[in-house]
């Protein structure tokens, strides 16, 4: 049996492809944001969040401030009202 068969034996959240920056949280974040229905501003802050010590530190920060931001004047386009 080789590699890539033991690979396409685990299912998609058993693998992470490229980098380790993810893999020793007790849930993923990709499993946080899905079950808790967030959108794509939210779980861009919470990936960030989750990884920026490990991987781009600064830059991952100044990334959090600006999904921020979008969510933000996503809120203020709908007149505060929370939308997906």
């Amino acid at each position: 049996m080789t590699h890539k068969d033991d690979m396409e034996k685990l299912f998609p959240q058993d693998k992470q492809i490229g980098g380790s920056h993810y893999k020793d949280f007790h849930i993923q974040p990709y499993e946080f944001i899905s079950k808790n229905d967030l959108s794509f501003f939210q779980g861009n802050v919470i990936k960030y969040v989750c990884r920026y010590k490990n991987k781009n530190g600064i830059q991952d920060l100044e990334k959090i401030i600006h999904y921020c931001e979008l969510e933000i004047k996503k809120m203020k386009d709908t007149d505060g009202k929370r939308k997906r």
